[in-house]
């Protein structure tokens, strides 16, 4: 059991809150966010909100660990400047997996992964630092996700792909065996992926056409 401190004030924050109280054996202990975004009266659901800049003066990385559920915002580089900023404090992560995800002995390498309800993750997947699988995905056999990676809800991975880092994947996407998403793929919602994909680029349709990213407004 570790004494958890929960990076945030808002929506993820309260959701991770609940889910480390109601399905895990750590006990929350405080909340941090930059000194700026304290909240009024410093608490949040009850517990006490620190200046993430002096954190380990109230809460030292010898006695404490965190747990950093961020958005997937700037193509999952903001989480990964938190998550290192958190590590060069002499922090460890936490990860969260859900009691209610089949997972069978899987390689969670990495810390700070966010694995909530229903995901299905067949054997032989290797999963890396920072990442997150809402609810609902089926991650197919021998499959490889890198870190820094958000999977929305209800995506099938095929067996044997390969995600590298930053990428996002939709709502309702699908991967085809053996296919590659390269480094910071964004995955539109409900897109078929049948073949690897190139990197920085964005992917919707069915089947999957990559779109001039010139209209767009995501930040890699």
């Amino acid at each position: 059991m570790a004494q958890v401190i929960i990076f945030g004030v808002k929506d993820l924050a309260e959701l991770a809150h609940y889910y480390l109280l109601t399905d895990s054996e750590h006990k929350v202990v405080a909340f941090s966010v930059n000194k700026e975004y304290l909240p009024k009266g410093n608490t949040f659901k009850g517990l006490p909100v620190f200046a993430f800049e002096e954190i380990e003066k109230k809460l030292p990385p010898t006695d404490y660990s965190f747990f950093a559920p961020m958005t997937h915002r700037g193509m999952n580089k903001e989480r990964e400047r938190i998550y290192n900023e958190i590590k060069n404090k002499g922090y460890s992560l936490i990860n969260y997996i859900s009691s209610r995800a089949t997972i069978f002995d899987n390689l969670i390498a990495g810390e700070n992964c966010f694995i909530l309800e229903a995901n299905i993750i067949q054997p032989f997947v290797n999963i890396g630092s920072n990442t997150v699988l809402w609810s609902g995905n089926h991650i197919g056999h021998h499959s490889r996700i890198g870190d820094h990676v958000f999977i929305t809800s209800h995506v099938v991975i095929s067996g044997n792909c390969i995600i590298e880092p930053y990428c996002f994947i939709g709502v309702n996407s699908a991967l085809k065996e053996n296919t590659t998403l390269e480094e910071a793929t964004f995955v539109a919602m409900s897109t078929s992926i049948t073949k690897s994909t190139e990197p920085y680029s964005v992917y919707s349709g069915n089947p999957a056409k990559k779109i001039d990213m010139s209209s767009l407004k995501i930040r890699f």
